[in-house]
């Protein structure tokens, strides 16, 4: 008997797998959310130092990436041993804290792998043993780092965005989601329409309302998802932006001219869309009468 069918008789077993999987990953999200912005940054630098014809840093300065150096402990330097990084478990058996220095670990690490994990099952659930299931929960491992690193630095590397809107186009020629053609149109529709606001809102304004990074991501979207779900994802993202927005602005006294990353918003709406959307579309025509 294949895992496959093994799975698919036993579908305990494969939400249980799913979970477990999600909160591995979790923990390697918060990685990649650290650090990515870090190896940006540096890569950015060293870029101008050669066009300036500065000197480059030393060896021990460029290492950097996402398995180099170990994790360590923020406050103190102490290397995270394995024990101490099972994702959940790890930061309550230490009670939250250090067990060299005794400092406070952020409960965002513990947060982003419960998420993940819950996610992941939320999607496997969804979709059962399925191709779908696979290519959902990559795209959702995707997406909360997206909306993580968006919400910390106001970017969303290209380096995660484009080989997975590609991804996206190269699944729609099996049919996972969408097919070709509506992939295709999807990318560029959702590349074209909000890139279309961003210069019409500059032109009326002066201002740039958004980032480049999100008319990437909505033809993610559209590649992943078709043209006939951009719609709904720019239309759930812009209730639930101006909803959060606005109770920032008068609940928690945020500063109107403060930029709020609208990367956040798209991702959360296009998973949505993702699992629901085919439901929510049908909930729209029967409210219509049409």
């Amino acid at each position: 008997m294949s895992l496959v069918n093994y799975l698919q008789l036993n579908p305990i077993v494969f939400l249980i797998f799913c979970t477990l999987i999600g909160l591995a990953v979790g923990s390697f999200l918060n990685v990649v959310v650290y650090r990515l912005p870090l190896m940006l940054d540096r890569e950015w630098k060293s870029q101008c130092r050669e066009l300036l014809e500065l000197s480059s840093p030393t060896a021990e300065e460029t290492v950097l990436n996402l398995s180099r150096p170990p994790s360590r402990c923020p406050k103190c330097g102490h290397q995270i041993r394995v024990r101490e990084n099972i994702p959940v478990l790890s930061f309550l058996l230490l009670r939250g804290r250090c067990s060299a220095c005794n400092q406070p670990i952020s409960l965002r690490y513990p947060i982003v792998e419960a998420a993940t994990g819950l996610l992941s099952l939320t999607v496997a659930w969804h979709f059962g043993v399925s191709w779908e299931a696979a290519a959902a929960l990559f795209l959702t491992w995707v997406l909360i780092a997206l909306s993580l690193i968006d919400f910390d630095h106001h970017i969303l590397p290209d380096s995660i965005v484009l080989p997975t809107l590609w991804l996206g186009l190269i699944l729609s020629l099996f049919g996972i989601f969408s097919d070709a053609p509506s992939a295709i149109i999807g990318a560029a529709a959702g590349y074209l329409s909000l890139w279309s606001v961003f210069q019409l809102f500059r032109l009326i304004t002066g201002k740039q309302g958004m980032g480049y990074g999100d008319f990437k991501l909505l033809a993610l979207f559209g590649a992943w998802l078709g043209w006939h779900s951009l719609f709904q994802i720019v239309l759930i993202s812009s209730l639930v932006g101006a909803v959060v927005g606005v109770s920032l602005i008068l609940f928690m006294g945020r500063d109107r001219s403060i930029p709020i990353p609208f990367g956040p918003y798209l991702a959360t709406a296009g998973w949505i869309s993702l699992l629901w959307g085919e439901q929510i579309n049908r909930l729209y025509f029967i409210w219509a009468g049409i």
